[in-house]
């Protein structure tokens, strides 16, 4: 039976954080191949490749250029730079392919043909095994990730069209490992699941005995959701998260919890009255389903539309919080009945139920497009609307962007500054 062989894609800005986190991933086995991942090689050069040959003679060195043009040039630019396979793009020229291959051979490297963005895989992956590349592999990039795709869906097939060894990547953890393992992979690459890990070295071997045993690991960590998980997957990430994987957009301005400690999450059921109209946001609470969000446009305006009897309603209805672009008042009251409500003012003063407004149309809170059916998720950092189109991948975005921070966190611990961990004197923007 054949030796499935672990990958470590390292995809980082940083030498050194590449370097600490090889190190921990490699501890007792010479077996484990390193990656020098493509934002590794864009930030560092050929010279994390020399680092990582340098500091790991034992490891087989990847170095993932994904060369589309000037095949030998960059092969041979690798090569010397201590890397053992190098990684070309199935989407070039077949020129650039065997030219690349040409000097692979010169200096006693292989060539791993990367498939990513190819349209007819299976065919591709007949051609290039003809022009004598070593592996193949099956790649789900990170943005595909976030959207929902997998790597297992045209790996069988390409296993029983070809002979050569197929790589897997794409958000691959010791859940996922076993599924290509008995697809019939030789190489499993995994990043995110071992390179954003608290722990490093327990992360490595956790999914290496998952590959070894062909049986899965649960985790909590690294998991991708669909559509139908969106609400736990919102539930483990905080609003700056999100924020931040949706490029600073989405946050509700100046839109405060009323009491601390509340995560809450759902869809969003839209009102829009006026000042001191009630009338709309009371009867919103009848059409809404039990773990909605009712998101209210008052315009910013200061006469209560929200107290505490509309809470108790929308309390015993199950809705999961409220929303107000205006005020709310009885907070005393309110603040006893831990329900989650999120507004920009508070007063004493209430109006009249004069029933202007709509229920179910668009509408802007805090200085957000809010549509019924979007994602609104509120904690203690205040509020943010997911747009319902998006919201799968930005999930998994914001889940991505904590997991980074769990583990920059750890190197903190570990003795480091976050000034250091960055290298944020190196990413500062030159002004000419």
């Amino acid at each position: 039976m054949k030796e499935v062989i672990l990958q470590v894609a390292l995809d980082l800005l940083n030498a050194h954080r590449a370097l600490a986190i090889a190190r921990d991933s490699v501890k007792g086995d010479a077996k484990c191949w390193l990656e020098a991942g493509t934002p590794l090689i864009k930030s560092e050069g050929m010279d994390i490749v020399r680092k990582l040959k340098q500091n790991f003679p034992k490891q087989t060195i990847v170095a993932d250029m994904k060369t589309m043009d000037t095949g030998a040039f960059e092969t041979e630019m690798a090569a010397k730079a201590g890397a053992d396979v190098v990684c070309i793009l199935g989407a070039s020229d077949d020129s650039t392919i065997l030219d690349a291959l040409k000097s692979a051979r010169k200096y006693g490297t292989k060539i791993m043909v990367d498939l990513i963005g190819v349209k007819n895989k299976v065919e591709r992956a007949k051609k290039l095994e003809k022009l004598g590349v070593d592996y193949l592999c099956i790649h789900v990039g990170i943005d595909e990730q976030m959207v929902g795709k997998k790597p297992i869906g045209v790996l069988s097939s390409i296993i029983k069209s070809t002979n050569t060894p197929v790589a897997v990547a794409g958000g691959l953890n010791s859940e996922t490992v076993v599924d290509v393992v008995k697809a019939g992979a030789s190489i499993i690459i995994v990043g995110g699941a071992i390179t954003k890990a608290k722990d490093v070295t327990k992360a490595t071997k956790i999914i290496k005995k998952a590959i070894a045993d062909k049986k899965s690991v649960s985790t909590e960590l690294h998991k991708k959701y669909d559509k139908t998980q969106l609400r736990e997957a919102f539930s483990k990430v905080s609003t700056p998260n999100i924020s931040d994987a949706m490029h600073r957009k989405g946050a509700m301005h100046d839109l405060r919890p009323i009491k601390l400690g509340f995560h809450m999450v759902g869809q969003a059921l839209t009102v829009c009255t006026i000042d001191g109209d009630w009338a709309k946001p009371v009867e919103a609470i009848d059409k809404a389903e039990k773990g909605q969000v009712l998101a209210v446009d008052v315009s910013g305006s200061k006469t209560a539309v929200w107290g505490e009897l509309a809470t108790w309603s929308a309390k015993l209805k199950g809705l999961s919080g409220v929303v107000i672009d205006g005020a709310v008042r009885d907070l005393d009251d309110i603040i006893k009945m831990n329900f989650p409500i999120f507004c920009r003012h508070v007063s004493s003063n209430a109006g009249e139920p004069k029933g202007f407004g709509e229920i179910g149309a668009e509408i802007r809170c805090g200085s957000q497009t809010v549509r019924s059916g979007d994602w609104i998720i509120g904690d203690d950092s205040g509020v943010v609307v997911v747009p319902q189109e998006i919201a799968q991948e930005i999930a998994n975005r914001a889940l991505d962007v904590k997991e980074q921070e769990n583990r920059i966190r750890e190197e903190i611990k570990g003795g480091g500054s976050l000034g250091g961990v960055l290298k944020l004197k190196k990413w500062e923007k030159i002004v000419g």
